[in-house]
């Protein structure tokens, strides 16, 4: 069995496919954005594509798969998504429609179908210039966010007309930025504004086989997400949510699923919660980003485990997996912030934070002597926190405690003249 991977070269979650692949005896197929003038240059015999030419894409994987057939389609990240979700349908295999693929990765399309759908969705509207930033002046706290980009990402909350033209401006520099731009894609020049949804969030790991959903975990995030900026920190499951709400974000994930016309593959959604009910941030048509996965393990048949990315493959090659749960106890996961803008010269106590009782482990992905700017400019985390324990608040104060450990060596950095 072959499953094709589609994923950008830096992306963190390759290698547990690849290893989860190699466990389960499929042969992992990479489609990745590195060079297509050198022959292999990761050595990983990726085909190469260009996420800003879907169809060229298409035809490229075509061919292969005449040579080599494919059984099953995974990607890793919004762009990768979208693109799987075109080849997948080249090929008639099952995932995501390209259609609702585009819908989740734009926030403005997004909006629309639930709305449209009558789910509950924030005032929301397109600025173009800041002339028209005036129709949002006197709406009391709104976001300000890209229609693309993911993880918070130039997302800022303003509460004055103020504030709002600052976030305004702040955000069309950021899409004015070469890496930005160098994706090639029509929505990046656009900024969303909606009014400000108060609330607690939760983020909720979905499997969707022909249309029915499995939850396979719901995440609580501790700490608020107020703004002005809404970098993510602690993921903790299972959630202590009551099993009313649970059950009224698995009902309002499954209603977004079937607005935004997805199907079949993982699901990753956001959510806030309030007195007026449940409220979808976004659907993601892949899974939790980053090497988040690595705080969910699964139980199937006979005892047998698996981690996420292992039960994403056997669901792509068509086996059952609604047998899977995840795993008793709880666990979770701390995304290290950047601190400030800076080069990074060390992190110390890394040690002290392996040793805290229920610490899995501490992986730190930030590159010595690398350039880092924090959110909402940035793209990146320091590393992650792994913790597993009984209870959810057993495994809140195990992150906490590791992350206290922690002391990052910083420079600040020398604007190039």
């Amino acid at each position: 069995m072959r499953v094709l991977l589609f994923a950008t070269t830096t992306g963190y979650q390759v290698r547990a496919f690849d290893e989860a692949a190699a466990a389960l005896g499929v042969e992992l197929q990479l489609a990745t954005d590195r060079c297509d003038q050198l022959e292999d240059p990761w050595r990983d015999r990726a085909i190469a594509v260009r996420f800003h030419e879907p169809a060229l894409a298409v035809d490229t994987i075509a061919a292969f798969a005449k040579a080599m057939p494919v059984d099953g389609v995974l990607a890793v990240g919004d762009r990768p998504a979208t693109m799987a979700a075109a080849v997948a349908e080249a090929l008639r295999l099952p995932w995501h429609s390209h259609a609702a693929a585009q819908a989740t990765r734009s926030k403005l399309r997004t909006r629309q179908r639930l709305r449209d759908a009558g789910l509950p969705v924030p005032d929301f509207g397109v600025v173009g210039s800041e002339h028209d930033l005036a129709a949002w002046a006197d709406r009391g706290p709104v976001v300000v966010k890209p229609v693309v980009l993911s993880g918070s990402r130039g997302v800022i909350r303003a509460d004055t007309p103020t504030t709002l033209r600052r976030a305004w401006a702040r955000v069309s520099q950021l899409l004015a930025q070469p890496d930005i731009r160098a994706m090639r894609d029509p929505d990046s020049a656009f900024i969303l504004v909606e009014t400000f949804i108060p609330g607690r969030e939760f983020a909720v790991e979905g499997l969707l086989s022909h249309g029915r959903l499995q939850v396979l975990a719901i995440f609580d995030k501790p700490d608020p997400l107020y703004g002005p900026y809404f970098e993510e920190t602690l993921y903790v499951t299972p959630s202590r949510a009551s099993a009313r709400v649970q059950r009224a974000m698995e009902s309002a994930v499954d209603a977004a699923c079937r607005a935004l016309g997805l199907t079949h593959g993982p699901i990753h959604a956001e959510c806030r919660v309030n007195d007026h009910g449940v409220f979808i941030l976004e659907v993601a048509a892949r899974p939790i980003g980053g090497i988040c996965a690595r705080a969910l393990r699964f139980k199937g048949p006979k005892g047998a485990t698996a981690t996420l990315e292992a039960l994403l493959l056997r669901h792509a090659i068509g086996a059952r997996v609604d047998r899977w749960t995840r795993e008793p106890g709880a666990s979770g996961v701390m995304m290290i912030p950047i601190p400030g803008p800076g080069v990074l010269r060390g992190m110390d106590g890394v040690d002290r934070a392996r040793a805290v009782p229920g610490i899995d482990d501490v992986v730190l992905t930030a590159k010595v002597d690398q350039t880092l700017v924090p959110l909402p400019e940035g793209a990146t985390y320091l590393g992650f926190i792994f913790a597993r324990a009984d209870s959810p608040s057993d495994v809140e104060s195990a992150l906490r405690t590791a992350h206290a450990c922690l002391a990052v060596r910083m420079d600040r950095a020398v604007p190039v003249i």
